[in-house]
């Protein structure tokens, strides 16, 4: 028994400096978004994740602070005039996206407060917009559980598989960043998906996103006054950092080496928030994942993408 325990332990720290040493390998030039994600996953899946919990905390942390330096790489005008630009597109895709998984949520069959989450997460910002709205909702413990791991299964999806239609549909790098931008969950997926198809794409997904984001306050107090709940979602912050660091970029035009700087290591820190994410999708949370969740989840944004990409192609959407 006393062998069998020293071997587990021993088993256990070769894990964590295993993991370590592959966060760092993370923040090298020569590491991408893809690799890194799927580099996570892997070891989650294969020789799991020895922090969980840790790293769940810290991805979002190194999330914030990287889409801040992000900020440093644009100028102001761009930031506002494709946020404007955006803003109607967002709204509709809101309410569109809302009305869809409402219906579809019917049809599946989950639960109303599940159905919800899972369309608030898909119309604007994935686990962020579902943990703002679980409370208001007064949502159990597994119906939030089982949103989240719906939401970030296919967010690892599209991280993966829009660079590649991207390219399949010959969009250009304003239209791939506008397509990111509206129709992947969260913000560390369309940052990933955009920062490989190209830095134009980037630019544009990443401003295009946080315009979404900040729907997010609005709709919580929409939900929280119908249902008399007085929750309240905190605002992002890291939003205001971003524009922040745009405007540092506009005003101050002769430290644009300093700028340009923080912007390569903002998307380099991107990286390992990519491999810590991946690393959170363990066999627990694609356990959690049932089968209705899933197939709303799925169809939903199989239809937001699907129709958005359409529509971009078209012309009804045009990019900034």
């Amino acid at each position: 028994m006393e062998l069998r325990g020293h071997t587990t332990m021993k088993q256990d720290s070769v894990r964590k400096i295993l993991f370590m040493l592959l966060l760092v390998a993370c923040f090298l030039p020569q590491v991408g978004t893809a690799t890194a994600l799927i580099g996570g996953i892997l070891f989650s899946l294969v020789l799991g994740n020895p922090w969980p919990r840790l790293t769940a905390a810290w991805s979002k942390k190194l999330l914030q602070v990287s889409v801040v330096g992000l900020g440093f790489g644009l100028s102001l005008a761009t930031v506002v005039q494709v946020g404007a630009h955006s803003a109607v597109y967002t709204i509709v895709g809101i309410a569109a996206t809302l009305a869809a998984g409402w219906a579809l949520g019917r049809v599946v069959g989950t639960t109303p407060a599940q159905s919800l989450l899972i369309s608030f997460g898909t119309a604007i910002c994935g686990g962020s917009a579902i943990a703002a709205m679980a409370p208001v909702l007064r949502a159990e413990d597994d119906e939030v559980a089982v949103s989240l791991a719906t939401v970030f299964t296919l967010n690892a999806v599209a991280l993966l598989l829009f660079p590649l239609l991207g390219h399949l549909l010959g969009l250009s790098q304003q239209q791939f960043g506008l397509w990111a931008g509206l129709a992947i969950h969260d913000t560390s997926s369309v940052v990933g998906a955009a920062a490989v198809f190209g830095t134009t794409a980037l630019a544009v997904g990443t401003t295009v996103k946080l315009t979404r984001a900040l729907w997010i306050m609005p709709c919580v107090l929409m939900v929280s006054m119908v249902k008399r709940s007085e929750q309240r979602a905190p605002f992002p912050l890291f939003i205001v950092g971003f524009m922040a660091a745009a405007a540092a970029h506009t005003l101050l035009p002769p430290l644009e080496p300093v700028w340009s700087s923080l912007a390569l290591a903002a998307r380099q820190s991107l990286v390992a928030t990519l491999f810590l994410i991946g690393a959170g999708l363990s066999r627990e949370v694609l356990g959690r994942v049932g089968v209705r969740p899933l197939l709303q989840g799925l169809l939903l944004w199989m239809a937001v993408s699907g129709l958005t990409a359409v529509a971009i192609l078209f012309g009804v959407i045009a990019p900034p």
